[in-house]
């Protein structure tokens, strides 16, 4: 992931590489990687998370 620094805006680097990173996912990931997380909780946590994906794009379609 790149992202050019122009007129030595450093902050605004920075917010845009947390943006991109956040978007792509990465730091949901070291989150959940920061310690094991046995197979029976995690087959628990990604079906929670599809099921609220769903119910989302479901409230989208309905409105």
């Amino acid at each position: 992931m790149e992202v050019k620094v122009f007129d030595n805006d450093v902050e605004k680097a920075l917010k845009i590489l947390k943006n991109k990173l956040s978007k792509s996912g990465l730091f949901k990931e070291l989150k959940v990687r920061r310690a094991y997380e046995k197979p029976s909780v995690k087959r628990k946590r990604k079906a929670i998370e599809a099921r609220r994906r769903f119910a989302k794009v479901q409230r989208r379609r309905s409105s």
